[in-house]
């Protein structure tokens, strides 16, 4: 994957990433919102979905942001516990509030962590969500690699992230929405000019469909799947951690 950063400076890519969330934290949600049309919150059920068989009880959810990914998974799985990590202390402060005023902060607990140096034992969760964050890991294989230890045996994770359409009209409606819609309206409604040029940067940059899935088996996983979500604009990656490791 070609390196992708939200600035020029000469920090790494994770230090980067989590300067950016910081900044963008406050409206965030907002224009979360606004630049999917509402759409994400039905990508998201459907990924969390892929995890009902499994009943799971003790989850992971990795770029945990400001929770949103775990609390759907609140609402459809009933865990006893789901630990969130995230680089971004800003983007978990709103969590936490979130979290607290919807009265499930003795279920969802937030913790400072990257994928690629999980502060947990290895087979720990049942479980492992990522939304939106693996092309923001600063390296890929190391930051699944990550988790695949910390996954118990029989364990899934599941992925949502921005994907590459490739038929026409999508591949350039969603190329021209990208290129010059979705920076205008970050720098419209955010003080940080450059986030919302990254976001669409970091999605042309990552490695999806096939190779991501190929980057999951070469991490350990098996059973790996896709399932393309509105025309190609996004995807459900999943992998199991198969019992016998």
């Amino acid at each position: 994957m070609s390196e992708v950063t939200p600035y020029n400076t000469t920090t790494g890519k994770k230090e980067q990433v989590a300067e950016m969330f910081d900044h963008i934290a406050p409206k965030y949600d907002f224009l979360n919102q606004l630049l999917s049309f509402g759409i994400h919150k039905g990508w998201r059920r459907k990924s969390v979905k892929k995890l009902v068989p499994l009943k799971p009880k003790v989850l992971l959810d990795v770029a945990t942001g400001t929770g949103d990914f775990a609390i759907e998974a609140v609402k459809q799985l009933s865990p006893d516990k789901i630990v969130g990590v995230d680089i971004s202390e800003g983007m978990m402060k709103l969590g936490k509030e979130k979290v607290k005023e919807k009265k499930l902060d003795s279920i969802i607990t937030f913790e400072y962590g990257d994928s690629e140096n999980l502060p947990f034992p290895e087979n720990s969760f049942d479980a492992i969500t990522v939304g939106f964050g693996v092309r923001n890991f600063a390296h890929l294989e190391k930051g699944i690699q990550g988790m695949f230890n910390v996954l118990r045996p029989g364990g899934m994770l599941v992925v949502l992230e921005f994907s590459k359409p490739r038929k026409f009209p999508m591949k350039q409606g969603y190329a021209f929405y990208s290129r010059f819609i979705m920076p205008a309206m970050g720098r419209l409604f955010s003080s940080d000019r450059r986030a919302y040029s990254y976001l669409p940067e970091s999605v042309q940059a990552f490695p999806d469909g096939e190779e991501f899935l190929a980057v999951m088996k070469k991490c350990g996983f098996s059973d790996v799947s896709r399932q393309p979500l509105t025309f190609g604009v996004a995807s459900i990656y999943t992998g199991r951690k198969n019992s016998a490791q």
